[in-house]
């Protein structure tokens, strides 16, 4: 990949003003009142920050991830665990790469101008008409709305990318034009979920999928967008805070059903209990390194953007876990408790290791601090076979996994190490 030439800084859309512009009474224009070029931000921008419009874009993303999870619990306490996690990960793969789209143009484009905040807007409409559909698409393998809603997003995308074109030159403009086309031909691909039968749909999702994400690899092989790496990591990292947020909601709502409905308090005071100890554990893993000084490149970034699939999309079937356990302890769900267990360990074991895999393995230091999170992945999937107790123990895997990591770093501080 090639570096991308310094860009001029453009005045920060958080900062309410356009220096460029004014009015009769010398009082500044407020930069979403006014209609500007879409050119590219600085990646040396300082302070860059995530802005209200991507905040709320987020919120409403949620909308979609908790229908996504509401679904995957129903088809695990029903028995059709397989289904379900199949039909989850084709449904979470559509939203997370929305955002991804959208977030990584942000990051390098982002103007704040009128029209990049209602083609934005747009965007947002299509994730609400895409959630809309996310039953239907378990139920009934019906993904008209949730085609329709992508077809929304990514018609609102491609106009952003054609505005980058008209306002840029040379290379810039040639990759610009790679993304409108390569966005326009997947939408295309994506319509075969309307039409063929449903044994093919999942290997059309396969192939979908692997042709979604070499987009950005094939767009940007002469010409590096100006993402900026601290914006980025800030943006995945409060996507992160918010899945899990989703979580903690999904799974507190489960346990007070289950009280009022059943009146289990000692079977579900134990799961609540363990699972705030998975979440808290969750968070504090995360967050515990830096990573946007790792984000140099496009090889680099784009692997570690792409791995977030899979751990954002574990943190969602955490919560989704979560109420299946709530559901099998007060006789709801038709599985086994062996089956509950899991649904709360697996997607909490993927979750540690992918996490160790993305970023903390490069902050840590000799072969002790390396097997921390790998050792704790292995102890919540033993904590499968504690019966009922399962997702308390699990819990209490995740404590010490934490309490372990920041023991070793702190001793390798006092020592010099």
């Amino acid at each position: 990949m090639t570096s991308t030439p310094a860009s001029a800084p453009t005045p920060d859309p958080g900062s309410g003003s356009d220096s460029g512009s004014g009015s009769g009474s010398g009082r500044p224009v407020p930069a979403s009142a006014t209609l500007r070029p879409l050119v590219a931000r600085g990646r040396d921008e300082e302070h860059r920050a995530a802005t209200p419009l991507e905040l709320f874009f987020d919120l409403c993303f949620v909308v979609a991830v908790a229908q996504a999870g509401a679904e995957l619990v129903h088809a695990i306490a029903e028995g059709h665990a397989g289904e379900g996690i199949l039909n989850y990960a084709m449904v979470f793969f559509a939203l997370f790469w929305a955002w991804v789209n959208f977030s990584w143009f942000a990051s390098a484009y982002d103007n704040d101008d009128v029209l990049y905040r209602v083609v934005t807007l747009v965007q947002i409409a299509g994730v609400l008409v895409f959630a809309a559909g996310v039953s239907k698409g378990f139920e009934e393998h019906d993904f008209l709305l949730i085609w329709l809603g992508y077809l929304i997003m990514r018609v609102a995308l491609t106009t952003q990318w054609l505005r980058v074109a008209s306002a840029a030159g040379g290379e810039e403009r040639r990759t610009a034009l790679r993304y409108t086309v390569g966005v326009l031909i997947c939408q295309i691909g994506w319509s075969g979920l309307l039409f063929l039968p449903e044994g093919a749909r999942g290997w059309l999702f396969l192939v979908m999928a692997i042709a979604e994400m070499c987009v950005p690899v094939i767009a940007e092989r002469s010409f590096t967008t100006p993402w900026h790496p601290h914006h980025i990591a800030e943006r995945y990292g409060l996507f992160t805070i918010i899945v899990l947020g989703e979580t903690i909601a999904a799974a507190t709502v489960a346990v007070k059903s289950g009280i009022d409905e059943n009146d289990e308090l000692g079977e579900l005071l134990p799961i609540a209990a363990g699972g705030l100890l998975i979440i808290f554990a969750a968070w504090w893993i995360y967050f515990v390194v830096p990573i946007h000084g790792r984000l140099s490149t496009n090889r680099q970034a784009f692997l570690w953007g792409y791995g977030h699939y899979f751990i954002l999309g574990a943190a969602a079937a955490i919560g989704a876990g979560i109420e299946v356990a709530v559901e099998q302890a007060v006789g709801k769900a038709h599985i086994s408790t062996l089956a509950a267990s899991a649904s709360v360990t697996v997607p909490m074991a993927l979750y540690l290791l992918t996490v160790w895999l993305l970023h903390s393995r490069y902050y840590k230091v000799g072969t002790a601090q390396q097997l921390v999170l790998p050792g704790g992945a292995l102890a919540t999937l033993a904590s499968t076979f504690a019966g009922s107790w399962a997702v308390p123990v699990a819990g209490l895997a995740a404590t010490a996994t934490v309490a372990t990591g920041v023991t070793l770093t702190r001793r390798m501080a006092n020592t010099g190490g």
